[in-house]
């Protein structure tokens, strides 16, 4: 069992208890990919695995799941509303590197204004606040990042695995289930200002990721240039893709 394997485990029994999952298109050769990394005693074997799903009111529920040893293990895991939706994407980032952990997780917002931060930041600050009290602070991170994250963005750098495996993976859920809220409430949009607003913002979002993404380095190492650019817009951030085949 890996470190991140529970948190995929939990996230898609809540998934299936809460929403009609449907299967979501993951494209020929992304499903899984394996390669032998380092020399000697330092080789091992590194697995990627890609798991998606939808529902009617999300486009897109994916993850990466990056299994090597204990150096190496990440679980990039999103949600993308249906544009008709104003609702924020939800977002996980959990890595374990050979410096440490990284766990980034919220409910990054379309817009900034006081009435989106009154709808979907307010609710969940409790739950900021109760996780905040054992998960420190992680520090800086880009100025350009900070418009793509909510008041209630849990980032952290744990010491401790166990931490991990209990206090974080505990917030994982509870994040995810009161996403899951924020989702049974979603009202469709239907003015065509809101609209275009709304897919503006998502595709100001995906392309941010997409240009940034901070596994690109990684991937391409073990994967190859071509194999990673493909997987970045053609799996991972694939709203353009989408819409050039709708039209």
């Amino acid at each position: 069992m890996t470190l991140y394997q529970p948190f995929l485990d939990r996230a898609i029994a809540i998934l299936q208890e809460r929403l009609d999952l449907q299967p979501y298109p993951i494209p020929s050769g992304f499903e899984r990919k394996e390669e032998i990394t380092g020399k000697g005693k330092r080789q091992e074997k590194v697995t990627t695995t890609s798991h998606a799903f939808k529902s009617d009111k999300l486009r897109q529920i994916r993850a990466a799941h990056v299994q090597g040893r204990n150096s190496l293990q990440v679980l990039n895991f999103v949600i993308f509303p249906e544009p008709i939706y104003d609702l924020p994407f939800f977002g996980a980032d959990l890595v374990t590197l050979p410096g440490g952990h990284l766990i980034a997780l919220d409910m990054q917002p379309l817009f900034h204004t006081a009435a989106y931060r009154a709808k979907y930041t307010e609710p969940i600050l409790p739950l900021f606040e109760k996780y905040q009290q054992h998960l420190s602070w992680g520090g800086d991170f880009p100025e350009e990042a900070k418009q793509f994250f909510s008041p209630a963005f849990l980032w952290t750098r744990p010491q401790e695995t166990k931490i991990v495996q209990t206090t974080v993976l505990e917030a994982f859920c509870d994040y995810l289930q009161a996403y899951l809220n924020f989702v049974d409430a979603a009202i469709a949009k239907t003015e065509r200002q809101q609209l275009n607003d709304i897919l503006q913002a998502q595709k100001n979002y995906l392309n941010y990721r997409a240009a940034k993404d901070p596994a690109r380095g990684m991937f391409t190492r073990l994967y190859g240039s071509e194999w990673t650019e493909e997987y970045i817009h053609g799996f991972l951030f694939d709203l353009e893709r989408k819409l050039a085949v709708s039209k």
